[in-house]
């Protein structure tokens, strides 16, 4: 199962940890709202946590602050060495093959690998491990993209080819992967795992923020601009259909307690 070169390309020519450390609103959105998700749903520090797709350690930095032990594992031999470079513990891996052992784990992270596994085996697979890796009872968060929620945004290049078909090709870089948020589910739920549910990371502000970037030519929208969109996602928590507005979003299941020959959920 090896990477696609066109994968590694892309991370190699790129700067990843800037998606979300940059100042960019829409980055910060995305952190602070994980942040807030994983704070709340992760059982209490010192936990044993697999992030898997970790990329160069973003979300480990401050998980491994919090008091949390962490391990990150990415396809991108750069992201690794990054990781490492903070002091992180990171090694190479595939999230459809992972080299550790059952129920390891107290919590397993999915924050980046459902993007690049357009093939829905892969993707079982990735959930798989994730089932396989994780202690009974323990956490699986996996994030994916929204499939619907590039029509919401008229300067979206391929919106309709995106919904119609979940992919989007780009003409120097890999295939990304777009969920509809019941398979999203669905696939959680054929990996073992229990009552999943989706949260919205940006939200129902995430369209306006883009447009506001393009009407003004400004990444950093300001305090006022990210406490407004901050405010709407977390309403938006309670109101399970909103999630159908938000980019990105992330699917929090469990795998089951098992006690003897009885198994709760």
């Amino acid at each position: 199962m090896a990477l696609l070169p066109e994968i590694t390309a892309f991370y190699d020519g790129g700067d990843e940890a800037a998606r979300l450390t940059s100042g960019r609103t829409i980055g910060t959105l995305e952190l602070v709202r994980t942040q807030e998700l994983l704070r709340r749903h992760l059982p209490a520090p010192p936990a044993d946590v697999l992030d898997v797709g970790g990329g160069p350690g973003v979300h480990a930095r401050w998980l491994t602050d919090d008091g949390y032990r962490v391990t990150v594992i990415d396809p991108v031999e750069k992201h690794v060495r990054h990781a490492r470079d903070q002091g992180l513990t990171a090694f190479v891996g595939d999230a459809r093959q992972l080299e550790h052992e059952d129920a390891s784990y107290d919590a397993v992270l999915l924050l980046g690998p459902l993007y690049h596994l357009p093939d829905s085996s892969g993707r079982a697979r990735a959930w798989r491990e994730a089932h396989r890796t994780v202690r009974p009872g323990g956490l699986v968060a996996a994030a994916a993209l929204n499939r619907y929620a590039r029509l919401l945004d008229p300067g979206a290049d391929g919106a309709l080819d995106v919904a119609t078909t979940g992919l989007r090709t780009r003409r120097n870089g890999p295939t990304t992967y777009y969920h509809l948020l019941a398979e999203l589910c669905d696939e959680a739920r054929q990996a073992g795992l229990t009552n999943p549910a989706v949260h919205g990371l940006q939200g129902p502000a995430y369209t306006a923020l883009k447009a506001r970037e393009r009407h003004t030519g400004r990444r950093n929208l300001g305090p006022e601009a990210l406490e407004e969109a901050l405010a709407a996602a977390r309403f938006a928590d309670g109101h399970p259909d909103l999630a159908v507005t938000s980019m990105h979003v992330l699917a929090l299941a469990h795998r089951p307690l098992t006690i003897g020959p009885n198994t709760v959920a």
